[in-house]
């Protein structure tokens, strides 16, 4: 009998053209958000930091709970809203919403923790949790959502110190002209 697998640890992102990853100008539509329900939907945690907790709640819990908006963005809403979420915080106090845990340390430890359990990915959201996940060499996939779009500021996607190549392993190109890059170690 062969082992279980070791769960994935996956990072996906919006980033613009010119490597912003900010939300301003990103297109954002149904088609976008069924690409990520189904990234979502392949994980069963959800690991980020203080400022991407803030941008996504209490946003998309309250649309998971009112469904305000289209169907497909109302179960982007629902699948995020159920999933477990780790939050890692040196500065909060607490959290709100369901299924959220929140931890003040051992990030890279409990990355560990979980990568040896057998299961779904382990997504990874936000700039300053995945800097630092990949500077340990934790991440084995990177989704990169490219907009056609030039932002010309924003944030930028991390910095590494050092090379790392990846392969294509997968690629999905939207209508709105959205290129889904997914690449593994």
């Amino acid at each position: 009998m062969s082992e279980p697998q070791m769960s994935k640890v996956v990072f996906a992102i919006n980033i613009s053209i010119d490597g912003y990853c900010g939300h301003e100008g990103m297109l954002v539509n149904d088609e976008l958000h069924a690409y990520f329900t189904g990234l979502l939907r392949e994980s069963s945690v959800e690991i980020f930091g203080r400022n991407t907790y803030h941008l996504m709640y209490p946003y998309w819990h309250d649309v998971a709970v009112n469904q305000s908006e289209t169907q497909v963005t109302n179960e982007f809403a629902r699948t995020f809203d159920s999933i477990p979420k780790i939050v890692f915080s040196t500065t909060l106090k607490s959290v709100e919403w369901n299924n959220t845990t929140l931890l003040h340390s051992n990030l890279r430890e409990e990355i560990i923790k979980l990568k040896q359990q057998p299961g779904k990915h382990i997504s990874i959201g936000g700039l300053n949790i995945a800097s630092q996940v990949a500077q340990w060499n934790l991440i084995d996939e990177y989704c990169f959502v490219v907009h056609p779009i030039i932002a010309g500021k924003g944030p930028r996607l991390f910095e590494l110190g050092k090379n790392l190549t990846v392969k294509l392993v997968g690629s999905k190109t939207f209508n709105s002209g959205i290129v889904a890059l997914h690449y593994a170690k």
